[in-house]
């Protein structure tokens, strides 16, 4: 998906808040405007397609993300106008030692998205969506294309991506470079076990091509490898027959194990297309409401759903179990009205320290009781949401999207939220996650590196456990000086 620029376009690739940008200087390790002072060192830009900006705004705004709570302000902001200058710059990266993030929609919690003193590419201007191959079920994307914008261009040719995440509005290079779990992940994998190829821009500015076939060192190091080898710019996913229709279901439980267990027995029979849970607050404050939510694709994907036969032997309180049809794409989308009342509320611009933990089945539920036990919706904060998605091991293939060993895993959130400001909250909710993620790692379990859980380079090498090795060695090929994505602290 090339784009020609036009001779205009390059010459605004070179402004930097209204001054042409001559070069860096590497003395003051800033971008220079002007020449520096005789015998100063000064490397100077390439051309670029897309703007290199350094203005206030720009780079403060890069230096906060929808967590608030980390905040690490960068030299430059890229927005390219073409793959060619996410190369450009990251050589010219590399040669300079400066840090580089990829940003997409900025959704990260705490700062893994954020360069000191480096360069932060904005990708979503690398948004196109190619034609859809119908008889390969496949579409090429650009690493900022929002998974919602995805699902409108495939869903016109009657196919789908086989798994989202609940929030649609995320790009697609951002969530493959976590894994990207969803409530089909259970059925399908993740969003990772279906990308069939990608090119991506190493951390030595070179720009490959890759897939389980061609260079597959690279391509499994990428997929949940945190950005620590290479910037995905463009990725073929898999696609699969839509569904027009689904019914959702909503059963309600007493208690955490049982619901869980029915979770479990769910996954295992593959008896639903999505199953995820949510636990609430009860009349007595506490974590108390356990509610499972089970989806059924209809025609043509599937046939017409038979509540019996689906719900047979589940142990939910059936007075309180609500049923709705809906079209597929309502059901994707389903949380836009929610996010637009955070928004209106003004909680979207709160701080979110959130915990994403992957708990072992056989002790998910002594665990999901210790961690709520200490933590109450009101200390959990206004909009918090609480979450289990059931994981079977063998559908998850990336190695490097961890889980724990036992054959169902449960992917375990509590999305917190406090006021910015309210540093003494966030602090608390802070050691609350390590104190949270240490119980999960005694027990077997470890964390999706999507939350705001303190972590050191040892808990990296053990949370990545038998596939360190293989990060490792494709980080000093790929990424040899180590310029890409710090804020991660994979690597120190």
């Amino acid at each position: 998906m090339p784009r020609t620029p036009s001779r205009r376009t390059v010459l605004r690739g070179l402004t930097v808040t209204g001054a042409t940008v001559i070069g860096f200087d590497t003395a003051a390790r800033s971008w220079a405007a002007t020449a520096p002072e005789s015998g100063a060192d000064l490397a100077r830009v390439p051309r670029l397609d897309g703007t290199l900006v350094t203005d206030d705004a720009s780079l403060t705004a890069a230096a906060d993300d929808y967590g608030h709570i980390v905040h690490r302000r960068p030299a430059a902001v890229l927005r390219p106008g073409s793959v060619r200058d996410v190369v450009t710059m990251l050589r010219f990266c590399n040669d300079q030692r400066l840090p580089v993030a990829p940003r997409g929609q900025g959704h990260s919690p705490f700062g893994q998205a954020q360069a000191q003193g480096g360069l932060v590419v904005e990708t979503a201007s690398l948004a196109d969506i190619g034609p859809v191959d119908t008889s390969g079920r496949t579409v090429t994307v650009g690493a900022g294309a929002k998974w919602s914008a995805v699902a409108r261009a495939t869903l016109a040719h009657g196919l789908t991506p086989p798994v989202f995440t609940d929030y649609l509005e995320l790009s697609v290079g951002g969530t493959l470079s976590v894994g990207g779990l969803g409530g089909q992940a259970h059925r399908v994998g993740a969003q990772v076990d279906n990308v069939t190829e990608l090119r991506v821009v190493t951390g030595a500015g070179e720009l490959v091509r890759c897939s389980p076939t061609r260079r597959a060192d690279l391509f499994h190091a990428v997929l949940a490898g945190l950005g620590q080898c290479a910037v995905i710019v463009e990725a073929t996913l898999r696609l699969v027959p839509a569904p027009q229709t689904v019914r959702r279901y909503q059963l309600t439980y007493g208690d955490l194990e049982t619901f869980l267990d029915d979770q479990r027995v769910l996954v295992r029979e593959g008896r639903f297309d999505y199953v995820e849970g949510q636990v609430h607050a009860d009349a007595a404050g506490a974590f108390g409401v356990h509610v499972l939510e089970a989806v059924a694709y209809g025609p043509p994907v599937g046939p017409a759903p038979d509540d019996t036969a689906l719900l047979r032997g589940l142990r939910h309180d059936p007075a309180s179990t609500q049923i709705v049809d809906q079209p597929y794409y309502d059901f994707l989308d389903r949380l836009a009205p929610l996010i637009a009342a955070m928004k209106e509320a003004g909680i979207w611009t709160f701080a979110h320290p959130w915990l994403n933990l992957m708990l072992p089945g056989g002790s998910a539920a002594a665990l999901g009781a210790q961690v709520l036990g200490g933590l109450t919706p009101a200390e959990a904060g206004p909009g918090a949401v609480v979450l289990f998605y059931p994981l079977l091991r063998d559908r998850l293939t990336a190695p490097l999207l961890r889980t724990s060993d036992d054959d169902v895993s449960y992917l375990f959130d509590v999305l917190s939220a406090a006021p910015a400001d309210d540093t003494a909250a966030v602090d608390r909710l802070l050691a609350f996650n390590r104190s949270a993620y240490d119980a999960a790692a005694a027990a077997g379990g470890t964390h999706y590196p999507v939350g705001s859980i303190p972590l050191t380079p040892a808990d990296w090498r053990a949370h990545f456990g038998s596939a360190w090795a293989a990060l490792a060695s494709a980080k000093c090929t790929y990424d040899p000086r180590g310029i890409l994505v710090p804020g991660q602290g994979v690597f120190g």
